[in-house]
């Protein structure tokens, strides 16, 4: 009976695992899974799907976190104060996206507190890096809190400007 159960607990588990890396090849591009297609396609399959009032929040946090792991994905400059700044920028602004999406969709009130917090942290810490190494901040508009009509937020909708290499001055 034991080697009966070992046998189907095998069996299981590597179905398993088959489900779970073709799910994931089929979501990556080119066919390459990446370590976060990997950890989204396990927790999806772990937890099941969203439910379908909580799909429009996993859909904008999973779009916020792709996005914040493609950002911070920079190859090395030879610059380490550079290349802290190029990958925990977009760390912040992920922070920022999930926090957003906390505020659209999310009903505890502390969380939703907690949210604007980080939004306003994120943003002073993004600023702070931006001018420790003399790069432009953003031009002067409305938050990238505020929501336009459609209901996208201000900062998708605006393009970013293109960082300065550190040996660059301001305008």
């Amino acid at each position: 009976m034991e080697i009966r159960a070992f046998l189907l607990g095998g069996v299981v588990g590597a179905a398993s695992s088959l489900c779970l890396f073709a799910t994931v090849r089929a979501a990556a591009p080119n066919g390459a899974p990446s370590m976060s297609n990997l950890l989204y396609a396990a927790a999806d399959i772990c937890s099941g799907m969203p439910k379908s009032d909580e799909a429009p929040f996993m859909a904008e946090n999973n779009a916020a976190m792709a996005k914040m792991m493609a950002g911070m994905n920079v190859a090395p400059s030879g610059d380490v104060d550079a290349d802290f700044t190029a990958m925990m920028i977009p760390h912040h602004q992920g922070a920022i996206d999930m926090a957003m999406a906390e505020l659209r969709f999310g009903r505890n009130e502390q969380l939703r507190r907690i949210s604007q917090e980080i939004i306003v942290d994120q943003q002073q810490e993004i600023a702070a890096m931006r001018l420790a190494l003399g790069l432009p901040l953003p031009a002067e508009g409305p938050a990238s809190t505020q929501v336009v009509s459609g209901g996208s937020n201000v900062a998708a909708s605006q393009p970013r400007p293109e960082p300065m290499s550190p040996t660059q001055k301001t305008p």
